[in-house]
């Protein structure tokens, strides 16, 4: 198996259009087309953990933090940074990131939070908008079907909770066949009218080359006619945050405690205590203070992330309790998830979760 492998199957989960433009996700040292038996998984690249691959003859580090998030016009080995550089070239280990393109789908960081503390109904906080694309495409009736189905099976046509969408409606296409031509239908030099349909489905717009090609492939005609739109929807299953449900309504004090306990925070930082049941449940892993109005607006009784500013505690302002559990912590579980998502999809690739705490932050 080939690093292409590994991160083609990564990028499948998480692909890396839906990164912020500020991130550095993807393969960030090493040959894609190098074999690979064995990788470690962690949340932060660290000259430890570097030692525990090269202990393990592991040749692939995948790791949720990027090691090169900062602009380098150096490598000496100055800092720490340099120095893993440094090593895992002359190891001839490779270092993947899955950053904030994890952040953004729906079975990413935040679904395995909300898994670890039982909450049901999960949906994105903030959905992405500007990610979605429309396909329109006309094409003979007796194909139209044929056509649907391989568009659905290249990922077109989902919308929420359901698949396999799509509008059909029927009309008449004219063209002329000009020499050179090879018409399915029709003859050179003469106006052609036929019957078709016209097929609308929308994509996410990563998989637009992949959709291109499945209709060229499929369609019968040499040309086929198409349009796509970009639209302005916003894309349910991509985005910040979360927001889930308690099985049954806590009081605040008994919330915390069992948060901390689901997390094994050392420590958390709170608003204000409102005297009220908690159910519903707004939440992001990692930096997620930007998006305290959108919990206001979902209505949620609590909101929590990592990294939140003293000021910020003050925009809880009486509508929820804003709760900070340490961004380490928040975002713990997502090693066991690439874990669990590699080993389905290659049993036979030796993949382990490092139990090494990369934790930087220590709480007295």
């Amino acid at each position: 198996m080939k690093i292409k492998d590994i991160c083609d199957a990564l990028e499948d989960l998480a692909p890396l259009y839906l990164q912020e433009n500020y991130d550095n996700s993807g393969l960030l040292i090493g040959d894609k087309n190098k074999s690979v038996d064995r990788a470690i998984v962690c949340l932060d690249v660290t000259e430890a953990i570097l030692k525990d691959a090269i202990d393990e003859n592991a040749e692939l580090i995948i790791a949720h933090h990027p090691l090169i998030f900062k602009s380098l016009k150096k490598i000496t080995g100055s800092n720490m940074v340099e120095r893993i550089i440094q090593k895992a070239i002359k190891n001839d280990i490779a270092i993947y990131a899955i950053h904030t393109n994890l952040d953004n789908v729906f079975e990413g960081v935040n679904h395995i939070l909300g898994q670890k503390l039982g909450l049901s109904n999960l949906e994105i906080l903030q959905p992405k908008a500007e990610t979605l694309k429309k396909l329109s495409v006309f094409i003979p009736k007796a194909h139209s079907n044929n056509l649907l189905k391989a568009l659905f099976d290249a990922g077109a046509g989902s919308i929420g909770n359901y698949n396999s969408c799509s509008f059909k409606s029927e009309g008449q296409g004219s063209f002329q066949a000009l020499e050179g031509s090879r018409p399915f239908v029709g003859k050179k030099n003469q106006i052609h009218y036929e019957p078709e349909d016209k097929i609308e489905v929308v994509f996410p717009s990563y998989l637009q080359s992949n959709i291109i090609q499945t209709l060229k492939q499929i369609h019968p005609y040499e040309e086929p006619a198409y349009d796509i739109y970009r639209l302005e929807n916003e894309w349910s299953k991509s985005g910040a945050g979360m927001l889930g449900y308690l099985d049954k309504p806590m009081n605040e004090h008994d919330f915390l405690t069992f948060l901390k306990k689901k997390t094994g925070s050392s420590c958390i930082r709170f608003s204000t205590t409102l005297g009220k049941k908690v159910k519903k449940i707004a939440y992001c892993g990692g930096s997620g203070s930007f998006l305290i109005n959108d919990a206001k607006a979902a209505g949620a009784d609590v909101f929590i992330s990592a990294d939140i500013k003293y000021h910020e505690f003050f925009e809880a302002n009486n509508q929820l309790l804003i709760v900070d559990i340490g961004h380490y912590e928040s975002e713990q579980f997502t090693k066991q998830l690439l874990v669990d998502y590699l080993n389905k999809k290659f049993p036979n690739f030796a993949v382990r979760n490092s139990e090494r705490n990369t934790n930087v932050v220590n709480y007295l």
